[in-house]
């Protein structure tokens, strides 16, 4: 199967949720569980793991062993009541046990659309800050839509882009918690899944390369007019 570096996760930590069985596809079965990484503060990401069985060690206990999963983060949306819900999960291509942890256990490159009008605002604490919703292509004609969110510089340098244009992401996946009120008063604590971005390049096309080139050749020509 092909793989693109369009969508690449490297997580260390540890399962807290053994991997239990999902579902069959095409004669293999995959297993999710919940997989703990740690920030460079004392919080943690609970992330959400999709695991073939061709991959998960015999008569070995996950929770007991420090944990390297490479894969991608894929979306996929579940009918909840009347509405859609974007559910992410990262499909692990590869288990390793190493004795050595990384640096940086929490590692993602995302390359994309943006699908959506970036959101422009300001947290409680003062922060700018912009949401994106990325659209990242996957082998087979397939789609992940994957929310991204931009902070300070970046946030600045995305508010004003468009639909269409074209960016590389690397950051970390994080879950975080939040409360939400209905009309009616009521509150749910629920969990957030995103990238937080620590570096955003837009990609231009060959055509976009093309048309700057044509527009430096117009503005030098412009210059030498006397």
């Amino acid at each position: 199967m092909e793989v693109t570096n369009d969508n690449i996760v490297i997580l260390e930590g540890l399962f807290v949720q053994p991997p239990e069985f999902s579902h069959e596809l095409f004669g293999e079965e995959f297993y999710t569980g919940l997989f703990s990484v740690n920030r460079l503060s004392d919080s943690k990401d609970i992330l959400n793991i999709t695991i073939s069985k061709k991959l998960l060690p015999e008569n070995d206990s996950l929770l007991e062993q420090y944990t390297k999963i490479t894969g991608q983060l894929r979306s996929y949306n579940k009918v909840v009541g009347s509405k859609n819900k974007l559910l992410l999960t990262v499909f692990a291509r590869d288990l390793e046990f190493p004795e050595l942890h990384a640096e940086e256990p929490n590692l993602i490159e995302l390359t994309g659309y943006i699908c959506k009008d970036p959101i422009y605002r300001m947290t409680p604490f003062g922060r700018e800050i912009t949401d994106l919703l990325m659209a990242v292509n996957r082998q087979f004609n397939k789609t992940d839509y994957i929310p991204v969110i931009a902070w300070g510089r970046n946030a600045k340098y995305t508010k004003n882009m468009q639909v269409g244009d074209m960016l590389k992401i690397t950051g970390r996946l994080q879950s975080r918690g939040y409360t939400k009120t209905y009309p009616d008063g009521r509150t749910e604590d629920k969990i957030a899944y995103e990238v937080s971005s620590s570096s955003i390049q837009k990609v231009y096309s060959i055509n976009d390369l093309s048309e700057k080139d044509e527009d430096s050749e117009e503005n030098d020509k412009n210059l030498n007019i006397s």
